[in-house]
């Protein structure tokens, strides 16, 4: 059912793109489908990132909350979600849309993968026309049906710079220790760990997979960056 709703439609969407391309080539239908699904899912991951930029905020108000209920904690439940109403923050709204695009990434990505096997073009869709071959040849002659280190590290290193974006700051000195501030504390050690962490697992990952999905991870980590930049200059 995921094949038949998902993977297959965006496996022939790929083709057809690489079909009417001005330039046959996978590389450059791999850009245009990977910006056309981000551009799709736009309204969704700003959303998240408008909501984890809300949290961000209102967090030393939490902390705060947190440090004058410390013995109540059906209270402290009370006032924080008062405060969440007050401040018209959802801490449910940056999970939601991440869940709804996980299928249609996970889709794409395996899509990308049977582009890279000739034998998958036998079950395109009658009004897709298959080309007589697929050219993966991108830029600096990689190609793309073979495993590409330099579009692996480019990929981790646009991972990089996308959670480091995100980077949840360490609250200041003066409250360091404090009851409010150990869950504050406490997530800015965890998303320090996956600033570095993920670019890793990008770049072994992007290093064991075929060019064309290095591509992809590289083609919406910069997508993605462009977002956040967006969404966190806006004040």
């Amino acid at each position: 059912m995921f094949d038949l709703l998902l993977t297959r439609p965006l496996f022939n969407a790929l083709i057809l793109i690489y079909d009417f391309s001005p330039v046959a080539n996978l590389g450059v239908a791999i850009v245009a489908i990977t910006i056309l699904i981000k551009l799709a899912l736009w309204p969704l991951t700003g959303a998240s990132m408008k909501s984890q930029k809300a949290m961000q905020a209102i967090q030393p108000k939490i902390n705060e909350v947190k440090r004058q209920f410390k013995d109540d904690k059906a209270g402290q439940a009370k006032a924080i979600m008062e405060l969440y109403k007050q401040e018209k923050v959802n801490p449910l709204s940056s999970c939601f849309p991440i869940l709804v695009q996980i299928p249609i990434l996970l889709a794409l990505y395996l899509a990308l993968r049977r582009s890279m096997d000739p034998s998958a073009l036998a079950s395109l869709y009658t009004f897709v026309p298959a080309p007589t071959a697929l050219h993966t040849l991108f830029v600096a002659g990689i190609d793309l049906a073979k495993i590409s280190w330099p579009l692996a590290i480019l990929a981790g290193a646009a991972q990089y710079v996308q959670t480091k974006m995100m980077m949840v700051a360490k609250p200041p000195k003066s409250v360091e220790g404090q009851e409010g501030a150990k869950d504050e504390e406490m997530a800015a050690m965890m998303t320090k760990s996956m600033t570095y962490m993920m670019p890793v697992v990008t770049v072994v990952a992007g290093a064991s997979l075929p060019g064309g999905v290095a591509l992809y991870w590289l083609v919406s980590n910069l997508v993605s960056i462009i977002q956040q930049w967006l969404v966190m200059k806006k004040r």
